[in-house]
């Protein structure tokens, strides 16, 4: 069977599911990878934690961009590590997933929680990036777009890519990175050039005072919660990879020289502005037509790349509960109810409380996978393991879930302030060992 089925001259889905991809496709190299998390790291989501640093935890911008790249760059560390399965045996991540919780635990707990968290993130990057959209067109050509019809507009748009698959994903990164590099410059340009409040460049470097530890620890324990759960999700693409040399590095390099230009950002419009988008802010400070031009392309390239990220994950995750479905049913099905949801701007209102209620799961969920391939299976995937899982003979971890409800029990009634998800992933991993090794009899 071929991966790829031709629906034009230069138009190819792709259809591997749930079975392995064969070698002679894995030939994505590490800088490809690279490229691709780059582009897929700045977005307008990942600007708010590096910039709630300063808001929130009065951290200054220096403090705050070092905090939250220590906590995204642990996490990044894991989600590198979890792509070696994918690598090695060309398979998706929640087929994988198996192998660290069970058939039945993958099938009935990890896969729907995935799909959900992607298909919320779907929703939520469509909803704000549309907004910026409609203000950003306003701006720069004086077009007022209607919300609604646009948001529909983008969310097809991006879940038709994610539809056709790691081919698209790569030659839009081709595309679209440029643009994210253009668009990064001509907003440090904006900043450099145009003090905001009476705050510039030279100010906000000149803040000299040391961090609060409790504030420092806490943000970054912050940025390792939103990115840690992409351990669920990194073999997707890996499986495209030439070695798993090749898919860690390439990750890792791409996820973490993304985000930390985000953090610049993020962490920068917040010391100037108290704000924390820099797309609207230094919109708003330019009459350059260059200039908005390119804010406005950089933000449009930064909502698409990350919603085929999520779009495409999320049908692998659909897949792995639905394994009769294919991987397009599976595919067209998730961009479907994405599509749907991302017509509803309230959706995002309740963003606090339900981000909250999908962490409790998918926190003690990520930190028994990091610890099952890691330290248990000692970061190996072997054919053994790839049988396993054909025969179905693994149905159930038992002490990973013990494990996972004592970390979600742990996360919910640990005060926020003492930052529930940080603390709950290595207790998680604590207690799967202590389970693992030490059978209660």
């Amino acid at each position: 069977m071929s991966s790829l089925s031709k629906t034009s001259s230069t138009i190819q889905i792709e259809r591997y599911g749930l079975e392995s991809v064969p070698e002679k496709l894995r030939t994505t190299r590490w800088y490809e990878y690279a490229m691709i998390q780059m582009t897929v790291s700045v977005n307008a989501g990942n600007f708010l934690v590096p910039a709630l640093a300063v808001l929130e935890g009065g951290l200054s911008f220096v403090w705050a961009v070092l905090a939250t790249v220590f906590g995204a760059s642990l996490a990044f560390l894991f989600v590198s590590y979890l792509s070696f399965p994918g690598a090695r045996r060309g398979i998706p991540s929640q087929y994988a997933v198996r192998a660290f919780v069970g058939l039945k635990g993958a099938q009935y707990f990890a896969s729907p929680v995935r799909t959900i968290t992607s298909l919320y993130w779907f929703a939520v990057q469509t909803i704000g990036g549309t907004y910026m959209v409609v203000e950003l067109m306003k701006r720069a050509f004086s077009i007022d777009l209607l919300f609604l019809p646009t948001s529909l507009f983008l969310a097809s748009v991006m879940a038709l890519l994610a539809l056709i698959g790691f081919n698209a994903v790569k030659k839009a990164t081709r595309y679209f990175l440029p643009l994210l590099f253009a668009g990064g410059v001509a907003m440090f340009f904006v900043y450099s050039q145009t003090p905001i409040n009476g705050n510039s460049y030279s100010t906000v470097l000149s803040v000299k005072h040391g961090p609060e530890l409790g504030s420092f620890f806490f943000f970054a324990s912050l940025a390792f919660v939103q990115y840690v759960s992409g351990v669920s999700s990194s073999s997707d693409m890996a499986r495209y990879a030439k070695s798993t040399q090749h898919a860690f590095w390439g990750i890792f390099s791409g996820n973490t020289i993304g985000f930390t230009s985000t953090a610049l950002l993020g962490a920068y419009t917040a010391s100037v502005a108290s704000t924390w988008n820099p797309f609207l802010i230094t919109s708003q400070q330019t009459q350059s037509p260059l200039l908005l031009i390119l804010i406005f392309a950089s933000a449009l390239c930064s909502m698409i790349m990350i919603n085929i990220s999520n779009a495409y994950t999320g049908g692998y995750s659909l897949l792995n509960t639905f394994p009769s479905l294919g991987r397009v049913k599976s595919a067209v099905l998730l961009g479907c109810a994405a599509v749907i949801l991302s017509g509803f701007p309230t959706f995002v209102n309740q963003a606090e409380s339900f981000i909250s209620l999908l962490g409790a799961f998918v926190i003690p969920l990520s930190a028994v996978i990091v610890t099952d391939f890691i330290i248990v299976k000692k970061g190996r995937f072997t054919s053994a393991m790839l049988q396993e899982l054909s025969e179905k003979a693994n149905l159930l971890n038992r002490p990973g879930f013990v494990a996972i409800l004592i970390g979600l029990i742990f996360y919910i009634i640990l005060p926020a302030s003492y930052s529930p998800g940080f603390l709950s992933f290595f207790l998680t991993g604590g207690c799967y060992l202590a389970f693992r090794y030490f059978p209660v009899r």
